[in-house]
């Protein structure tokens, strides 16, 4: 045995198990923490669980979740939210969150002093208007561009990776911005004008990201693709968005497995296409190389702060998915979200695998740079023994994860000591598993925080989320972001829940980052008709997270209240996954639908099927052959847990599918 082994008797030896003071049970799983487990491996995680659920066994109804994580007085006194509840004159954190909410523009304009936003026209006010449409810095002009560039030069931007190689690449704040003035050029020699969009369809690169903050300097407008889609869906977004250009890359390897984006491009008949490290095969296309213009200085252009910057996507409950302006406000937002619940300094390094396809790609290019701290980009599969020695040899101090990548590496055993050092985990996507969480916690002695992250597309960052300066446990959320507030009503929208409960969560606008237009859809019918109003009254905006209320303020996420899914962190309606499958000969309806499984964690992807008639197909074998169509003209993320067959799908009395009826029947 182990000295930290004999020394975890030893703690448990002197306690009388079960404890049912939930006091009593945190200064216990403290002193573990800070003793045998604060070296991480010292004891083996099924040790440190088992003492988990031994500590906690007695935990009372009516205390709030089990934390791993409980600050110490220098993390508190380092945060930057300590500093701003100081300027506020409020004495806990409690106080601050309900301040914001309280005072929406006193906060966002303490944020936008503390983030030093750099504008061309000074604002009259932080806001005009109403809750559902306001208008946030009325009479300001900027270029979002422009506050990820305030750091000095010769500071390091970006630290890169690849798969297969040791060494790392440093790319400075002044390079970055020299290739971002080079883009801005070719922007406007390719005869591109403001507000004209350009698609990116690459990975996460040093050239993903100078294309971002290029073509938005210039005033154009990103349409963002995530680098798995498939050509049909490639070719949806870019029609949706009116691209005239799109940036992708040509054959690349990542996993053992080569992708060519370039050549679904080609097959999706994008526009005009500039191609990274290839060479162009449709006349017209241009080599990066050649589109890039001079690197002389190229003046941002200001505008207003509603003029879209990117357009997102994010599936709702119809075929088209929905199209997501974002603005130059909403850099503003994710950088604040960085800045206070990730604890982002100057001096973090903070990774994030993710893509610019979704939300937390462009969020991670403000939340960095806005900072003046350095994003670690790798160029490879997030899930091999690479990517954690990647991330200790960059010095990555904030982790983002999602809860399938944090089960890759367990059941792998990628991970032994490369996260000792992190300071932060993040996590976003889908919904926790505690057990998965508390092994991650582990990796780092215990001593850094999981701060869940939940929130969407449409608000540029988060509603639900934790903080460096409160208890955190494992795969729960202990506050509303700052700056917002929401409630949380049983399924008829009548009343809030009770602890315990499990209910629907409404937003209470307005907020810097809340999206208030949509591409080619109703943005009020989506968010705001028929809803409901808030125990005082309150305007409710729709966002459609099923969250359970836990005691002491706490919450845990339970998926998708309406029938949109997440699946491996990536968002998808219902009616976008029935679509490929319906087209199987031996498939007559279908209905797809997520479960979380008993134990929790991610969404598992369950589709019922009703045969044609005739047809007797094998449940696996007919699974099999629908995760083949929804590779290929989806996503190969997407995976089929289960294939149910079924005679019919409940329906409405208006036709609808009941969804809800079928994740109850399979968890019976």
């Amino acid at each position: 045995m182990t000295d930290a082994g004999a020394r975890l008797d030893a703690i448990l030896a002197r306690h009388k198990l079960p404890l049912r003071d939930a006091a009593a049970q945190d200064a216990l799983w403290r002193e573990l923490a800070e003793g045998p487990f604060a070296e991480p491996g010292a004891v083996p995680f099924e040790r440190q669980w088992d003492a988990w659920r031994r500590v906690f066994a007695e935990r009372p109804a009516h205390a709030p979740p089990p934390p791993a994580y409980q600050p110490d007085a220098a993390r508190v006194e380092r945060a930057n939210v300590t500093a701003l509840a100081r300027e506020v004159g409020v004495a806990s954190y409690a106080d601050l969150q309900r301040w914001s909410a309280a005072d929406r523009d006193g906060f966002w304009a303490r944020a936008i002093q503390a983030l030093d936003v750099p504008f061309r026209d000074p604002p009259r006010a932080i806001r005009e208007g109403g809750a559902e449409d306001p208008a946030w810095l009325p009479g300001a002009t900027l270029n979002a561009v422009d506050l990820c560039f305030r750091a000095p030069p010769e500071r390091v931007a970006i630290v890169l990776g690849r798969e297969g190689e040791e060494r790392l690449r440093h790319v400075t704040y002044g390079e970055l911005e020299r290739m971002t003035n080079r883009v801005a050029h070719g922007f406007r020699a390719l005869g591109l004008a403001a507000g004209d969009a350009v698609a990116l369809y690459l990975p996460m690169t040093v050239e993903c990201v100078a294309a971002y903050l290029g073509v938005i300097r210039a005033g154009g407008v990103v349409v963002s693709i995530a680098d798995s889609f498939a050509p049909p869906e490639v070719a949806t977004r870019l029609r949706l968005a009116d691209a005239k250009a799109i940036l992708t890359t040509a054959a690349f390897s990542r996993g053992g497995k080569t992708f060519d984006l370039y050549a679904k491009a080609r097959e999706a008949a994008a526009p005009r296409a500039i191609v990274v490290g290839g060479k162009p095969e449709r006349e017209g296309d241009l080599a990066w190389e050649t589109f890039l213009g001079p690197a002389q200085p190229f003046e941002s252009l200001a505008l207003e702060p509603t003029a879209p910057t990117n357009v997102l996507f994010s599936s709702g409950t119809t075929g088209d998915p929905k199209a997501i302006p974002w603005t130059h406000l909403t850099p503003l937002k994710a950088a604040m979200d960085a800045r206070y619940h990730q604890d982002v300094h100057e001096d973090d390094i903070i990774a994030w695998p993710t893509s610019i396809g979704w939300m937390m790609g462009p969020w991670l290019v403000y939340a960095s740079l806005a900072n003046r701290a350095t994003m670690a980009l790798f160029e490879g599969a997030p899930q091999s023994p690479e990517f954690p020695r990647f991330v200790e040899r960059a010095g990555v101090t904030v982790l983002g994860v999602v809860p399938a990548l944090v089960r890759a590496w367990r059941a792998s055993g990628a991970v032994q000591r490369e996260l000792a050092k992190i300071r932060v985990f993040s996590s976003t996507g889908e919904a926790s598993n505690v057990e998965d969480y508390l092994w991650l916690s582990s990796a780092a002695g215990h001593r850094a925080p999981i701060v869940e992250y939940c929130g969407g597309t449409e608000i540029g960052g988060g509603h639900l989320t934790g903080t460096v300066v409160q208890p955190q446990s494992p795969a729960t959320f202990s506050t509303p972001a700052l700056g917002l507030d929401f409630v949380v009503l049983d399924h008829e929208g009548k009343r809030e829940v009770a602890e315990n409960e499990m209910g629907e969560i409404w937003l209470i606008p307005p907020s810097i980052g809340l999206s208030q237009r949509l591409l080619h859809r109703d943005h009020h019918k989506e968010y705001y008709a028929d809803a409901p109003r808030g125990p005082r009254g309150e305007l409710l905006r729709r966002h459609g997270d099923e969250v359970e209320r836990l005691p002491g303020g706490h919450w845990r996420a339970h998926g998708r209240a309406d029938d949109t899914m997440n699946l491996g962190g990536i968002k998808v309606s219902s009616l976008e996954l029935e679509r490929v499958v319906d087209r199987h000969p031996q498939v007559y309806q279908s209905a797809a639908v997520a479960v979380i499984p008993p134990e929790g964690g991610a969404d598992q992807l369950v589709v019922f099927v009703v045969p044609r008639e005739g047809a007797r197909p094998e449940p696996k074998a007919l699974q099999n052959e629908l995760q083949d169509l929804v590779k290929r003209d989806l996503n190969p993320l997407y995976r089929i847990h289960d294939v149910v067959l079924v005679d019919a799908l409940p329906r409405t009395a208006s036709n609808k599918i009941v969804r809800r009826e079928l994740r109850k029947r399979y968890r019976k």
